[in-house]
């Protein structure tokens, strides 16, 4: 199937939307919260209700960071443009405001994603509405979540759950917790299961607050489980053990949301990218985009350079979410988009930080913000690293025992 490279023209208003929302609610404040870190934005909670709105009247498909749930029952074939395409375009124009506040949004965590990837019909109607954060990384297991430790035992008509979560985006602020967990650990991969357990719920209590590097606005948190018993209904998907099918059903939820964080990163970038731009000119360098870049000025190659980068990582994005919404098999796409995503926009906000020079390290502009807040986008959801090893285990058709 071909793939238009234009905006699809029933999303443009909602992205349109998106990146008013992102200059004038989201740039005004970037910067009180990134220096006020654990301090809630309460001025989210009025976009949080807009956005509401608008996805109660139809008028947002895809709004939000909350993933999409595909139809199975759906036997249409024609070519869409549905709502992870509308999710990835959106969220760009939201981390062009700020990726912070974005992961700070109400109802939008990445848990959210794990719930509509893997809930069942009736999970997906009692969890409508929830603020969902994501708890999968460890203290001894940082992107390889095969070797998950928490456990979660079968008591009855309940899951007693026991281990210890670190990193967990809006772990604090969120009203439930999505937990990776296994359910027997001699089993390995397929035993991994995803728990969806309330806030307040008995043996759950969140420990710390970490001090970040970036994203300051969105609080991380750890979270300790100490015989935590949770409804076995809360268990998502299916609570059978196929070790034919391994990791595959936990893997459905990075599928999901790696094309989410790739466009953030896309977001973050492109926001280095335009004010960069701008300082340029204002200091006298013109690009020009009709000339080769061997006979313009180096600061001008440069900026080529990272446009060409950028444009690569964009449609990457764009494919795997493309490729999500008429139901073909992404998990290569979603890794290559995350990983090229990842590290151009690490590299592109840090060279525009080096080319603004002073302007760049100050705090006078946001460009020194950015750099630090796109490090992590090349980190949560799966590593540069562990992205790489995917796409060339995909490409060779190798197990994760044949190449690691």
């Amino acid at each position: 199937m071909a793939i238009s490279l234009d905006d699809p023209k029933k999303f443009r208003p909602l992205v349109g939307q998106a990146h008013q929302v992102a200059m004038n609610m989201l740039r005004p404040i970037s910067r009180k919260y990134d220096r006020a870190e654990h301090e809630y934005p309460k001025e989210l909670d009025m976009l949080a209700a807009m956005i509401d709105g608008l996805a109660d009247s139809g008028a947002s498909e895809g709004a939000g960071a909350a993933g999409v749930r595909r139809d199975e029952k759906d036997a249409d074939t024609t070519v869409k443009n549905g709502a992870n395409l509308a999710s990835v375009m959106s969220i760009a124009e939201m981390c062009w405001g700020d990726v912070g506040l974005l992961l700070s949004m109400p109802r939008q965590g990445l848990g959210n994603s794990a719930i509509a990837s893997v809930a069942n019909d009736e999970q997906l109607a009692r969890l409508d509405g929830v603020w969902a954060g994501m708890a999968i990384t460890e203290p001894g297991t940082g992107s390889d979540s095969a070797n998950i430790t928490t456990t979660a035992v079968l008591d009855g008509d309940e899951y007693v759950i026991n281990g210890e979560k670190i990193y967990v985006t809006s772990g604090d602020r969120a009203d439930h917790i999505v937990v990776w967990a296994t359910l027997d650990r001699d089993l390995g991969r397929a035993a991994i299961k995803s728990f969806v357990v309330a806030k307040g719920t008995p043996g759950m209590r969140v420990d710390r607050l970490e001090h970040k590097l970036g994203i300051r606005a969105s609080d991380t948190a750890t979270i300790i489980f100490e015989n935590c018993r949770v409804p076995k209904d809360n268990l998502l998907g299916s609570p059978e053990i196929d070790t034919k099918q391994g990791f595959a059903g936990a893997m459905a939820t990075f599928d999901n949301t790696r094309p989410l964080v790739a466009s953030m990163a896309v977001g973050c970038a492109r926001a280095s990218l335009d004010l960069t731009r701008e300082l340029l000119a204002n200091a006298g360098v013109e690009v020009d985009y009709d000339r080769p870049a061997v006979v313009q000025s180096a600061a001008a190659a440069k900026f080529l350079q990272m446009e060409a980068d950028w444009e690569g990582a964009y449609l990457l994005t764009l494919q795997a979410a493309w490729m999500a919404d008429n139901r073909e098999p992404n998990s290569l796409e979603a890794s290559m988009a995350k990983a090229k995503a990842g590290r151009v926009g690490s590299d592109i906000t840090l060279s525009c930080v080096e080319l603004a020079g002073s302007i760049g390290y100050s705090e006078t502009e946001l460009l020194e913000k950015w750099s630090r807040d796109s490090k992590i986008l090349d980190i949560f959801e799966g590593t540069q690293q562990i992205q790489q090893l995917i796409v060339a285990r995909r490409i060779l058709g190798l197990s994760s025992a044949e190449l690691k």
